[in-house]
């Protein structure tokens, strides 16, 4: 019944479909540059490219209803989107420009990560006595924090590297314009409109934008109306043990994230996780990837996003996610939808992303204040070395660039390598779980005694 009371929320269907749009819309940047990145590396043609973003977002889309499906097989249930892992950039350029092993060699490897994924499943599932609060807190702490540089380039209009205009006086004012918007929103606004402000900011910021000259119609102009699916299109899939295995690390990340994102929206929307839980989780996700691989795409997993959108708009519903997830798979069958969406400035984008990624910070913060008692050093300690630890690799990834490339899958990523030391100190100082607050608790319950004895 509770279940049902959470995730069975009606509305009108107009405020469904504007809430699922926002969601598209939040991810959407993070969904797009992937592709974009590894077909450029990869000297993929132009065609090749145009396919690859549309099947990308697709599969985001079926990723994204597998997983909120919850049944008793896969799905966790909760309201979480799914797009392509990042952290498998790197590793699939270097895989497919390899000798002897190429384009094919990448989906071989995708599709058996997958499967590893969804036959291990179990064993991940219980792994979550190494997430006890000060470990759980301290995850979605580092998500936030490690997220925030990523809207603030691209409130400046890009990557400051390739963008000569970027921190333009223009893209400020853009960027910061769309979040003292969705700020005041949120201050003034009230019911629907206030939930769905992000989205609103967006519309605002990108015709403002249009008016300043920023807005490029040229994607709109020269997409399709309709894109064809077709499985294995650069190939048949071929195998190779170190790509294989080069995947699977790249997997065992994706899942440690999902693992944190999972805990996060649990504590929004007042589920407690359970092993089982996450073993479904999991297995929705190797099913993911192991799609990915088939429609030649790429590893899925959760969107750490769209979790400060699901904390700012208040709409905890699965339904939300359905239908975001269906407008990702009607994108990637009509590619003149999906350049709609590439008309939002990166400036706009980033403003948003502020708001959105500050309250993932925020959430971690308040679920270290309200869960774990701060009085012990040895919880300060964990928090302050798991987020200076995240932040630091975040900022300065070429700490790890002379280590093998097996490793540095496992630390060049701020949200890993700071979950790693969480997890690690955690059982250093706490052994497996962790102390929540018990001596607040402990003081309450004997003031409450006391006063009781008084009383009689």
């Amino acid at each position: 019944m509770e279940r049902e009371r959470i995730f069975q929320k009606h509305r009108h269907p107009i405020k469904t479909l504007s809430l699922g749009l926002q969601h598209v819309l939040a991810m959407y940047a993070g969904a797009v540059i992937v592709p974009l990145i590894v077909g450029g590396a990869l000297n993929f043609t132009a065609q090749q490219l145009t396919y690859l973003i549309a099947i990308d977002l697709l599969a985001c889309g079926v990723a994204t209803l597998l997983q909120v499906w919850g049944n008793r097989w896969f799905g966790i249930g909760l309201p979480v989107m799914l797009g392509c892992a990042f952290q498998a950039v790197s590793p699939m350029i270097a895989i497919g420009l390899t000798d002897g092993a190429g384009v094919s060699a990448i989906y071989g490897a995708i599709i058996a990560s997958g499967l590893f994924v969804f036959l291990f499943a179990g064993l991940f599932g219980k792994l979550i006595a190494l997430f006890p609060p000060v470990v759980t807190g301290s995850v979605v702490t580092i998500i936030g924090v490690t997220l925030i540089p990523v809207a603030i380039s691209d409130l400046g209009g890009g990557s400051p590297g390739e963008n000569p205009n970027f921190g333009s006086p223009l893209n400020l004012a853009l960027g910061f314009g769309v979040l003292l918007f969705v700020i005041l929103m949120n201050r003034f606004a009230k019911g629907f409109p206030r939930s769905i402000s992000v989205l609103l900011g967006l519309i605002a910021g990108t015709l403002v934008a249009a008016l300043a000259g920023k807005v490029d119609l040229t994607p709109l102009k020269e997409a399709s109306w309709f894109h064809a699916v077709q499985p294995f299109y650069f190939g048949k899939p071929t195998f190779h043990a170190s790509a294989i295995l080069t995947m699977i690390l790249v997997a065992i990340v994706s899942v440690a994230e999902s693992t944190g994102v999972f805990m996060a929206l649990g504590k929004i929307v007042g589920k407690e996780i359970t092993d089982k839980d996450l073993t479904r989780g999991y297995r929705a996700e190797g099913l993911a990837i192991m799609l990915g691989g088939i429609f030649n795409s790429f590893p899925y997993t959760t969107y750490s996003q769209n979790v400060g959108l699901v904390q700012m708009s208040r709409v905890k519903t699965r339904d939300v996610i359905v239908v975001a997830g269906s407008l990702l798979i009607l994108i990637g069958f009509v590619p003149k939808i999906a350049a709609l969406t590439q008309l939002v400035p990166t400036s706009v984008l980033g403003g948003a992303m502020i708001a959105l990624f500050g309250l993932v910070l925020s959430s971690g913060i308040r679920m270290l204040g309200d869960q774990v008692d701060l009085n012990r050093h040895e919880n300060l300690l964990i928090i302050a070395c798991s987020v200076g630890m995240g932040l630091g690799v975040t900022v300065m990834p070429e700490l790890f660039d002379r280590l093998p490339v097996a490793l540095r899958i496992l630390v060049d990523n701020g949200i890993v390598a700071g979950s790693f030391t969480a997890i690690v100190m955690n059982l250093l100082f706490n052994g497996l779980g962790g102390k929540r607050k018990v001596v607040s608790t402990e003081i309450e319950e004997a003031d409450s005694n006391e006063t009781a004895t008084a009383t009689a």
